[in-house]
């Protein structure tokens, strides 16, 4: 089992930032690619960016790259999602997840945090 803890969400205006975190507890963490996630109001949970076990690779949704960078700090069992630039349609419930595989299906979800982007 593996626990997933987001935390950082919160207010920002257009054009700011923010940072969301995810840490990680629980046998082998440390040993799965992390993914995070978004879910607007009315819309289905969309990939948002990933980055593997070791952190050399990332991956990023189009709407976000350039705007979004993604990173990881094994010794700390954390994640990162720092968030530039941000727009309204940033707002969501963003959600991070442990994969076994880099592009898999995620196995294990966060509870959530909320990002609410005004205008």
């Amino acid at each position: 089992q593996v626990q997933l803890v987001e935390s950082g969400g919160g207010l920002a205006e257009a054009g700011g930032s923010l940072s969301l975190s995810c840490a990680a507890s629980g046998r082998s963490a440390s040993s799965y690619a992390i993914g995070w996630f978004r879910q607007a109001p009315g819309k289905e949970r969309e990939f948002v960016a990933r980055i593997s076990l070791s952190g050399w690779t990332t991956d990023y949704a189009d709407s976000v790259k350039g705007r979004f960078t993604i990173s990881r700090d094994n010794a700390k069992s954390t994640v990162y999602l720092e968030m530039n630039n941000l727009s309204p349609e940033d707002t969501a419930v963003y959600y991070c997840a442990a994969m076994s595989k880099f592009q898999g299906t995620p196995d294990y979800w966060g509870q959530g945090t909320q990002v609410t982007v005004s205008s």
